[in-house]
């Protein structure tokens, strides 16, 4: 019959009728959204995998770390780490805290450790003085102040800091991207989407082609009008795996080394304020007053000195080498930057990962495959990908002016991501800056310039963009300012000149 009802079909030749054609329709909708879930499964699984595996190697490290700690301390410190145990139980609490990305300052968890452990210590060795309230309270401000920690305890907080923060970085971007994943699943297909699939898969059937397949080139023109929106996440996402891979190879590599040895470099720091502790006790006593029984005398300290040596070196030194060889992870952070490698380019390879297993093949099938009309060649070219693109897409159908939003602020928080990313390679504690760096998408209009700089285009018709700082530029403020005060100056001079020629 005439083909003349048909909305989507060539409407020649059909045994289709109008009702035939909609439930076509609406099977198109559901197969092309069951293939997108398949398709996205892998990635998915990817990221899960990539997450669950360096989630659960750094909290393996800091659980060894800190099983080695109460055993080695308990032999080397004795009494003295029994007694304040819990000062290094809230240590590594704190450093698993802010690792889970809870609000914790990691700075200030530092000093905060290393000033306690230092009053302790000090404690320790004035044990037979009388210590009243007034006096702790002054030692724990100058200790503070006077930052007696030694450089021990400073390199170790430098490492531990750019550590942490990098790993956290890390763990969020594999959190992020799998959430970007997951709302971009939920994008709906577009009305000329579905119609475009259904044309391509159906409307054979209804001209008496059962058994035609699409070109190749016609279902990747056809898939990449369907994902344009999707296909604009390729710069972002790409920038937010190179920089995870960057964070990786330059921040992560001896992940393994800061966190084992963690035990070792308190111990370290704790040896060397008891061998400078004449010099912590002189300053403290000079801000503070001198003790009013005996001095420093008696500290204590005789019989942790004897053994620190053969302590440390056999307990922490070699148990450390064979607790990271023993380590159960055999994917560590070079395995999940190889996954990120992977993952790069999905977006911009979906269309062809889609199409794979459905268009025609095989000797001459470039003539006899369904074009859209008929069995014959498909003689467009292939569009490129993203939605600027698809303006010359001669089977879906796209308004380049009306992205899908959605899918823009998935953009957005991969950019975000990737600026935190940033800051993490350079040992900055994303969570604990000047907000204005972050794009927050309150229109605003202030952003950093690597979060906005490198936006995808999204309408062919490119106008000129106002230009977007993240702080104000002062300097053009100060010429602005100037060059508008000219006039008004000119002005009071020549009144000047004019009274005194009066005269």
């Amino acid at each position: 019959m005439s083909g003349e009802h048909l909305r989507i079909c060539p409407q020649g030749y059909t045994c289709c009728t109008i009702e035939m054609e909609d439930n076509l329709a609406t099977l198109s909708r559901r197969e092309m959204e069951g293939l997108l879930r398949e398709a996205k499964r892998p990635l998915q699984s990817s990221l899960s995998y990539s997450y669950n595996t360096f989630n659960g190697y750094m909290d393996d490290l800091m659980n060894r770390s800190m099983v080695t700690l109460q055993d080695t301390f308990t032999s080397t410190w004795g009494f003295l780490y029994t007694r304040n145990s819990q000062l290094f139980q809230d240590l590594y609490q704190d450093l698993k805290d802010y690792y889970r990305s809870a609000s914790v300052n990691l700075e200030e968890v530092l000093n905060e450790f290393w000033t306690k452990l230092l009053e302790k210590l000090f404690y320790q060795a004035n044990k037979q003085s009388s210590i009243d309230e007034d006096y702790q309270e002054c030692v724990s401000k100058k200790i503070e102040t006077l930052r007696l920690f030694g450089e021990a305890p400073h390199k170790m907080t430098i490492q531990v800091t750019r550590t942490f923060v990098a790993a956290r970085a890390f763990l969020q971007g594999l959190q992020t991207s799998r959430e970007v994943v997951g709302k971009v699943l939920q994008v709906p297909l577009s009305q000329k989407c579905v119609g475009a699939i259904m044309r391509m898969t159906y409307c054979p059937h209804c001209r008496g082609m059962p058994t035609a397949k699409p070109c190749a080139n016609y279902c990747s023109n056809v898939m990449k009008g369907c994902l344009a929106n999707q296909a604009d996440l390729h710069t972002e996402w790409s920038h937010l795996a190179d920089t995870m891979i960057e964070v990786g190879e330059r921040r992560l590599d001896d992940v393994e080394s800061v966190i084992l040895y963690l035990p070792n470099q308190i111990s370290e720091a704790m040896f060397s304020m008891m061998d400078n502790m004449e010099t912590i006790n002189s300053k403290l006593f000079q801000a503070c007053g001198s003790l009013s029984e005996g001095g420093a005398t008696g500290s204590g300290f005789e019989d942790i000195t004897s053994r620190r040596r053969v302590v440390v070196d056999d307990r922490l030194g070699g148990s450390v080498t064979k607790m990271a060889k023993s380590l159960p992870w055999p994917v560590q952070v070079s395995d999940v930057n190889m996954k990120l490698r992977e993952i790069r380019p999905y977006w911009v390879s979906l269309p062809k990962v889609l199409c794979s297993d459905r268009v025609a093949s095989g000797t001459g099938a470039e003539d006899k495959c369904w074009n859209g009309m008929n069995r014959a060649r498909y003689l467009p070219e292939v569009i490129g990908d993203g939605l600027a693109s698809q303006i010359n897409n001669p089977e879906v159908e796209i308004d380049i002016t009306k992205p899908d939003m959605k899918i823009r602020q998935q953009i957005m928080q991969l950019k975000i991501m990737t600026h935190r990313l940033k800051n993490a390679l350079n040992g900055q504690d994303v969570d604990f800056q000047d907000t204005s760096d972050d794009v927050s998408g309150s229109g605003s209009g202030m952003c950093a310039d690597d979060i906005c700089s490198r936006g995808p285009r999204v309408v062919a018709p490119v106008t000129e963009p106002p230009r977007v700082y993240a702080y104000p530029p002062r300097n053009k403020e100060v010429r602005g300012s100037a060059s508008q005060s000219l006039p008004s100056f000119s002005i009071l001079l020549l009144s000047l000149l004019i009274l005194l020629l009066r005269r």
